[in-house]
């Protein structure tokens, strides 16, 4: 089936779903757009229910064989998959680009990013554990896959946050369904494509569609766990889905990150750190920081400089070379964001930077937008844009701004950034977050553990705590001798 392999170019293809190794059509198509210009680039396959069955029944047959397999061989498979992404890394930053928006260096942080976690995650493994081994009795500690799984990917990093569930997925031994984002599909489409002669048919499937299909993945009766990275709001109904058949569930949801920056920074310096902390992806990043926090004495030098800065960064088509943000990357976030510009303006805030958008522009741009200290219960602090508008906000005391920091129903990360150490990681160790960077943003690993605290998610990603999300804990126990009461 692999036609992938042999396509001139990525941008060429006709994007297909994948299904027990063969390539799936559909009557209904939907179509795909650049965000950067509004023009369709391509139509992808809409699943019915029937399809989603026959996936689930593939992979379902596909389990028994591929959970006996030993684990080298599953982990070479993935180290395949890089492998094979690598090869074809330029098509997909070009896809990439295409369907996100997202800038050619943002791109390549995704696809290489994307390669070196199914290298890394390929070398992870869960020995069992022995816990007693006497002459009377021996008691095994040991986990074992799950089944099939559901992916629901989301269109931020549509290739990298696929990879974080494959990976881990077939090296536990469960087999898996990818349900990209209908605003993002083409890569997740193509990757699962590309690789089936490197996996037995029904391993790794990937199906398209609308809200539809993933309601009817998180309610099917087949799936054994789903792994979903998007807003709270939707991974709430995601969990209340899953619970009719008690399925397992990997839940990385928004935040709402705040940034605490110490009166004792150079503003000149600490500006482009905190610029990129906030606007990186477009500020269309679950863990940019969406609230900074400013000491009173340098809280005017860290705006000034905020905002030069942010006046030196090109906006525009991720095409060009010269572009460092791209779009908002659909028309439905556009409006979303819009919402705040407009509760801002009507609110009479102070805008340091920016405030107007553009209706005639082509594509789907929003400026970037620096608001000078609006109020702490203001809807652009409170909930989260997902957007390139910034509250800036005031400071003085220590326990107060952490108080502050914490007041929120999320806790997907926090960033703390002061020269004192001793001061960053004292402020630092009281945030309710489940990364928390000091001195640094955005910094993630194979190896590191990645999850939310309090709404931001449930479980884990990453590491070997993120790989035994994809298994069952089990226990054997061994009575060595047969006809004794233990």
């Amino acid at each position: 089936m692999n036609n992938i392999v042999e396509t001139k170019s990525l941008l060429d293809h006709s994007f297909v779903m994948t299904i027990d190794g063969q390539s799936v059509s559909s009557v209904s198509v939907a179509p795909v757009y650049n965000p950067a210009t509004g023009v369709v680039v391509a139509h992808v396959p809409v699943a019915t229910r029937e399809v989603l069955d026959r996936a689930v029944e593939s992979a379902t047959h596909a389990f028994e064989d591929w959970s006996r397999r030993p684990i080298a061989e599953r982990q070479a498979a993935v180290s395949a998959i890089g492998d094979r992404l690598e090869a074809r890394a330029e098509e997909f930053m070009e896809l990439l680009t295409m369907e996100q928006g997202k800038p050619r260096a943002m791109a390549e942080w995704e696809v290489y990013g994307s390669i070196a976690w199914f290298r890394e995650i390929a070398n992870q493994s869960l020995p069992e554990e022995v816990l007693e081994d006497t002459s009377e009795r021996r008691v095994i500690s040991r986990h074992t896959p799950l089944g099939v799984v559901g992916a629901i990917v989301p269109w931020n990093f549509p290739i990298l946050l696929a990879v974080w569930k494959i990976a881990p997925a077939l090296v536990a031994g469960d087999t898996m369904i990818v349900k990209p984002s209908p605003f993002t599909p083409l890569c997740d489409l193509a990757l699962v494509e590309m690789v089936q002669d490197l996996l037995p048919p029904g391993v790794l499937s990937a199906v398209s569609g609308d809200d539809e299909l993933g309601k009817w993945i998180t309610s099917h009766p087949d799936i054994a766990k789903i792994a979903f990275t998007g807003s709270t709001e939707t991974g709430k109904h995601v969990m209340r889905s899953a619970a009719e058949t008690l399925k397992r569930v990997t839940l990385e949801l928004g935040g709402n990150d705040p940034a605490i920056v110490m009166g004792d920074v150079d503003p000149a310096k600490v500006a482009p750190q905190i610029f990129w902390a906030a606007f990186q992806n477009n500020a269309q990043f679950c863990n940019a920081a969406k609230r900074i926090y400013i000491h009173d004495s340098v809280y005017d030098a860290v705006r000034d400089e905020l905002v030069a800065y942010a006046k030196t960064v090109v906006v525009g088509d991720g095409a060009n070379d010269e572009t460092q943000l791209g779009p908002i990357q659909n028309a439905p976030q556009l409006a979303k964001v819009k919402e705040y510009f407009d509760d801002c303006a009507k609110n009479g805030y102070t805008f340091a930077l920016g405030g107007q958008i553009d209706d005639s522009a082509q594509g789907w741009f929003v400026p970037v937008t620096i608001v000078d200290n609006p109020p702490e219960d203001s809807r652009l602090v409170v909930e989260e844009p997902f957007g390139p508008i910034l509250p800036l906000l005031l400071w003085s005391d220590e326990d107060d701004v952490v108080r502050r920091a914490n007041d929120t129903v999320w806790g997907l990360g926090a960033t703390v950034w002061g020269d004192d150490l001793a001061s960053v990681e004292r402020i630092g160790r009281q945030l309710e977050a489940g990364t928390v960077w000091l001195n640094e943003v955005h910094q993630y690993s194979p190896h590191q553990v990645f999850g939310g605290h309090k709404q931001s998610g449930i479980g884990a990603e990453n590491s070997l705590h993120g790989l035994a999300e994809y298994t069952n804990h089990q226990t054997i126990t061994l009575n060595k001798v047969p006809g004794s009461v233990a």
